[in-house]
Protein backbone atom coordinates (compact mmCIF):
# COMPACT_ATOMS: atom_id res chain seq x y z
CA UNK A 1 0.00 0.00 0.00
CA UNK A 2 1.09 3.59 -1.09
CA UNK A 3 0.65 6.49 1.60
CA UNK A 4 -0.14 10.24 0.42
CA UNK A 5 1.99 11.57 -1.49
CA UNK A 6 5.29 12.85 -0.21
CA UNK A 7 5.33 16.69 -2.04
CA UNK A 8 8.01 17.34 0.08
CA UNK A 9 10.90 15.47 -1.38
CA UNK A 10 10.09 17.50 -4.85
CA UNK A 11 9.38 20.76 -2.90
CA UNK A 12 12.79 20.60 -1.14
CA UNK A 13 14.51 20.62 -4.32
CA UNK A 14 12.46 22.87 -5.98
CA UNK A 15 13.21 25.69 -3.29
CA UNK A 16 16.82 25.62 -4.40
CA UNK A 17 17.63 28.66 -6.46
CA UNK A 18 19.76 27.07 -8.45
CA UNK A 19 17.95 24.01 -9.53
CA UNK A 20 15.17 26.05 -10.11
CA UNK A 21 17.06 28.09 -12.48
CA UNK A 22 18.67 24.65 -13.94
CA UNK A 23 14.84 23.37 -14.62
CA UNK A 24 13.62 26.66 -16.21
CA UNK A 25 16.85 26.87 -18.29
CA UNK A 26 15.95 23.17 -19.36
CA UNK A 27 12.29 23.75 -20.01
CA UNK A 28 11.86 23.95 -23.99
CA UNK A 29 12.82 20.37 -23.90
CA UNK A 30 16.02 21.11 -25.31
CA UNK A 31 19.22 19.09 -23.64
CA UNK A 32 22.07 21.00 -22.17
CA UNK A 33 25.87 19.88 -20.88
CA UNK A 34 26.51 20.94 -17.31
CA UNK A 35 29.06 23.97 -18.17
CA UNK A 36 26.22 25.90 -19.81
CA UNK A 37 23.99 25.34 -16.83
CA UNK A 38 26.18 25.98 -14.57
CA UNK A 39 26.33 29.54 -15.95
CA UNK A 40 22.45 29.38 -16.17
CA UNK A 41 22.34 29.13 -12.34
CA UNK A 42 24.95 30.92 -11.49
CA UNK A 43 26.65 28.50 -9.84
CA UNK A 44 30.66 26.97 -9.77
CA UNK A 45 30.70 23.34 -12.22
CA UNK A 46 31.34 21.44 -9.00
CA UNK A 47 28.20 22.60 -7.17
CA UNK A 48 26.64 22.58 -10.43
CA UNK A 49 27.53 18.99 -10.67
CA UNK A 50 26.19 17.98 -7.12
CA UNK A 51 22.35 19.86 -7.97
CA UNK A 52 22.23 18.03 -10.98
CA UNK A 53 23.09 14.69 -9.34
CA UNK A 54 20.06 15.37 -6.82
CA UNK A 55 17.47 16.41 -9.92
CA UNK A 56 18.69 12.94 -11.72
CA UNK A 57 18.34 10.79 -8.88
CA UNK A 58 14.76 12.32 -8.22
CA UNK A 59 13.86 11.68 -11.76
CA UNK A 60 13.58 15.40 -12.76
CA UNK A 61 16.27 15.07 -14.97
CA UNK A 62 17.69 12.06 -17.81
CA UNK A 63 21.23 12.45 -19.16
CA UNK A 64 21.92 11.30 -22.54
CA UNK A 65 26.24 10.97 -23.65
CA UNK A 66 26.97 12.57 -26.76
CA UNK A 67 30.76 11.70 -27.41
CA UNK A 68 32.52 12.57 -24.36
CA UNK A 69 30.08 14.84 -23.21
CA UNK A 70 26.85 14.65 -21.16
CA UNK A 71 23.58 16.55 -22.07
CA UNK A 72 21.09 16.86 -19.60
CA UNK A 73 17.21 17.34 -20.41
CA UNK A 74 13.86 17.48 -18.53
CA UNK A 75 13.04 13.84 -18.01
CA UNK A 76 9.09 14.77 -17.68
CA UNK A 77 6.83 17.27 -18.87
CA UNK A 78 5.01 17.74 -15.38
CA UNK A 79 8.58 18.48 -13.92
CA UNK A 80 8.05 22.09 -15.49
CA UNK A 81 4.47 22.38 -15.16
CA UNK A 82 5.03 21.64 -11.66
CA UNK A 83 7.88 24.73 -11.97
CA UNK A 84 5.41 27.00 -13.81
CA UNK A 85 2.80 26.13 -11.82
CA UNK A 86 4.66 27.47 -8.53
CA UNK A 87 5.55 30.68 -10.78
CA UNK A 88 1.85 31.33 -10.38
CA UNK A 89 1.81 31.97 -6.27
CA UNK A 90 5.81 32.60 -6.41
CA UNK A 91 6.47 36.61 -5.49
CA UNK A 92 8.42 38.50 -8.11
CA UNK A 93 11.88 38.85 -8.37
CA UNK A 94 13.09 42.48 -8.00
CA UNK A 95 14.15 43.64 -10.94
CA UNK A 96 17.77 45.24 -10.28
CA UNK A 97 19.47 45.46 -13.64
CA UNK A 98 18.18 45.82 -17.25
CA UNK A 99 19.23 42.51 -18.47
CA UNK A 100 16.75 40.98 -15.92
CA UNK A 101 13.84 43.22 -16.96
CA UNK A 102 14.33 42.36 -20.81
CA UNK A 103 15.05 38.78 -19.85
CA UNK A 104 11.33 38.73 -17.96
CA UNK A 105 9.82 40.51 -20.92
CA UNK A 106 11.49 38.22 -23.98
CA UNK A 107 10.09 35.11 -21.95
CA UNK A 108 6.86 36.53 -21.24
CA UNK A 109 6.53 37.60 -25.39
CA UNK A 110 7.29 34.59 -27.17
CA UNK A 111 8.94 31.30 -25.64
CA UNK A 112 8.17 27.69 -25.55
CA UNK A 113 6.29 25.38 -23.23
CA UNK A 114 8.39 22.21 -23.67
CA UNK A 115 7.74 21.77 -27.21
CA UNK A 116 5.13 24.36 -28.33
CA UNK A 117 4.99 28.16 -28.76
CA UNK A 118 3.92 30.00 -25.34
CA UNK A 119 3.87 33.00 -23.98
CA UNK A 120 1.67 36.49 -25.91
CA UNK A 121 2.90 35.06 -29.21
CA UNK A 122 1.86 31.69 -28.71
CA UNK A 123 -1.62 33.03 -27.20
CA UNK A 124 -2.20 35.36 -30.51
CA UNK A 125 -1.61 32.62 -33.08
CA UNK A 126 -4.12 29.98 -31.18
CA UNK A 127 -6.40 33.10 -31.29
CA UNK A 128 -5.70 33.59 -34.63
CA UNK A 129 -6.36 29.77 -35.30
CA UNK A 130 -9.64 30.09 -33.53
CA UNK A 131 -10.61 33.47 -35.06
CA UNK A 132 -10.10 32.31 -38.52
CA UNK A 133 -11.97 28.85 -37.93
CA UNK A 134 -9.17 26.04 -38.39
CA UNK A 135 -9.56 25.52 -34.88
CA UNK A 136 -13.39 25.19 -32.89
CA UNK A 137 -15.07 24.20 -29.42
CA UNK A 138 -13.64 27.56 -27.43
CA UNK A 139 -12.54 30.73 -27.35
CA UNK A 140 -9.01 30.63 -26.10
CA UNK A 141 -10.11 32.27 -23.01
CA UNK A 142 -9.58 30.60 -18.90
CA UNK A 143 -12.85 31.23 -17.39
CA UNK A 144 -12.05 30.50 -13.88
CA UNK A 145 -15.73 31.02 -12.63
CA UNK A 146 -16.82 27.97 -15.08
CA UNK A 147 -13.41 25.97 -14.85
CA UNK A 148 -13.72 22.13 -13.36
CA UNK A 149 -11.19 20.94 -13.79
CA UNK A 150 -8.37 23.49 -15.67
CA UNK A 151 -5.47 25.05 -13.75
CA UNK A 152 -3.24 27.60 -14.49
CA UNK A 153 0.08 26.55 -15.66
CA UNK A 154 -1.34 23.25 -16.84
CA UNK A 155 -3.04 21.21 -19.82
CA UNK A 156 -6.28 22.33 -19.99
CA UNK A 157 -9.26 20.04 -20.08
CA UNK A 158 -12.23 21.49 -19.56
CA UNK A 159 -12.49 22.69 -23.64
CA UNK A 160 -12.77 20.01 -25.95
CA UNK A 161 -11.03 21.73 -29.13
CA UNK A 162 -10.71 20.10 -32.54
CA UNK A 163 -9.45 20.57 -35.92
CA UNK A 164 -12.13 21.77 -38.82
CA UNK A 165 -11.91 21.01 -42.38
CA UNK A 166 -10.89 24.44 -43.44
CA UNK A 167 -7.74 24.33 -40.64
CA UNK A 168 -7.08 20.58 -42.10
CA UNK A 169 -6.39 22.35 -45.56
CA UNK A 170 -5.16 25.32 -44.13
CA UNK A 171 -2.21 23.41 -41.58
CA UNK A 172 -1.65 20.74 -44.97
CA UNK A 173 -0.48 23.60 -47.18
CA UNK A 174 1.61 24.73 -44.76
CA UNK A 175 3.81 21.78 -44.58
CA UNK A 176 2.42 19.89 -41.31
CA UNK A 177 2.02 16.42 -42.33
CA UNK A 178 -1.40 15.52 -40.33
CA UNK A 179 -1.52 11.93 -41.37
CA UNK A 180 2.14 11.74 -39.41
CA UNK A 181 0.53 13.29 -36.53
CA UNK A 182 -2.59 11.63 -36.39
CA UNK A 183 -0.62 8.23 -36.03
CA UNK A 184 1.09 9.41 -33.18
CA UNK A 185 -0.55 7.90 -29.66
CA UNK A 186 0.22 11.67 -28.30
CA UNK A 187 -3.56 13.93 -29.12
CA UNK A 188 -3.44 16.10 -31.86
CA UNK A 189 -4.87 19.14 -30.12
CA UNK A 190 -4.19 20.02 -25.97
CA UNK A 191 -4.17 23.09 -24.95
CA UNK A 192 -2.18 25.02 -22.11
CA UNK A 193 -3.05 27.73 -19.44
CA UNK A 194 -0.49 30.34 -20.38
CA UNK A 195 0.81 31.27 -16.69
CA UNK A 196 1.65 34.52 -17.86
CA UNK A 197 -1.02 35.16 -20.06
CA UNK A 198 -3.94 33.17 -18.65
CA UNK A 199 -5.10 32.26 -21.59
CA UNK A 200 -4.68 29.05 -23.93
CA UNK A 201 -1.92 28.23 -26.02
CA UNK A 202 -2.03 25.29 -28.41
CA UNK A 203 -0.17 22.33 -27.55
CA UNK A 204 -0.35 18.54 -28.16
CA UNK A 205 1.39 17.03 -31.43
CA UNK A 206 -0.28 19.81 -33.67
CA UNK A 207 1.15 22.42 -31.61
CA UNK A 208 4.91 20.96 -31.41
CA UNK A 209 4.44 20.30 -34.95
CA UNK A 210 3.81 23.97 -35.82
CA UNK A 211 6.00 25.33 -33.69
CA UNK A 212 8.80 23.33 -35.14
CA UNK A 213 7.57 24.20 -39.02
CA UNK A 214 7.79 27.55 -37.45
CA UNK A 215 11.61 27.00 -36.83
CA UNK A 216 12.12 25.21 -40.08
CA UNK A 217 11.07 28.65 -41.84
CA UNK A 218 13.25 30.76 -39.90
CA UNK A 219 10.25 33.10 -38.89
CA UNK A 220 11.14 31.84 -35.20
CA UNK A 221 14.23 31.95 -33.77
CA UNK A 222 16.12 30.81 -30.28
CA UNK A 223 16.65 34.09 -28.51
CA UNK A 224 19.57 34.21 -26.20
CA UNK A 225 17.47 33.82 -22.98
CA UNK A 226 16.62 30.27 -22.64
CA UNK A 227 13.03 29.45 -23.60
CA UNK A 228 12.62 32.53 -25.11
CA UNK A 229 12.27 32.47 -29.03
CA UNK A 230 12.22 35.74 -31.34
CA UNK A 231 9.91 36.07 -34.30
CA UNK A 232 11.59 37.17 -37.32
CA UNK A 233 10.56 39.77 -39.78
CA UNK A 234 9.83 37.06 -42.20
CA UNK A 235 7.83 35.24 -39.43
CA UNK A 236 6.03 38.80 -38.93
CA UNK A 237 4.84 38.71 -42.20
CA UNK A 238 4.22 35.08 -42.69
CA UNK A 239 2.10 35.05 -39.75
CA UNK A 240 -0.17 38.06 -40.90
CA UNK A 241 -0.44 36.30 -44.89
CA UNK A 242 -1.00 32.33 -43.65
CA UNK A 243 -2.80 33.18 -40.42
CA UNK A 244 -4.42 36.61 -40.44
CA UNK A 245 -2.38 37.48 -37.58
CA UNK A 246 -1.64 41.09 -37.44
CA UNK A 247 0.70 41.54 -34.40
CA UNK A 248 2.00 44.83 -32.82
CA UNK A 249 5.24 44.98 -30.80
CA UNK A 250 5.05 42.63 -27.74
CA UNK A 251 3.87 39.76 -30.11
CA UNK A 252 0.28 40.04 -29.04
CA UNK A 253 -2.47 40.57 -31.70
CA UNK A 254 -2.86 43.84 -32.80
CA UNK A 255 -5.79 43.87 -34.25
CA UNK A 256 -7.92 40.22 -34.01
CA UNK A 257 -8.22 38.51 -37.43
CA UNK A 258 -11.63 38.34 -39.40
CA UNK A 259 -13.76 35.17 -38.39
CA UNK A 260 -13.80 32.88 -41.15
CA UNK A 261 -17.61 33.23 -42.91
CA UNK A 262 -17.92 36.77 -40.93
Amino acid sequence: MSGDADISVPAGLLADPARARVLLALADGRALPATRLAAEAGVAASTASEHLAKLRAAGMLAVEAHGRHRYYRIADARVIRAVEALAEIAPSTPVRSLRQGTRAHALRRSRLCYDHLAGQLGVALMGALITTGAIEGGDGTYHPDTASADRLSAPGHDVDYRLTGHGQHMLTEFGIDLDALYARRRPLIRYCLDWTEQRHHLAGTLGAALTARLFELGWLRHARVNRAVRLTETGRAGLAATFGLSLDGTGAAADPPVRRGA
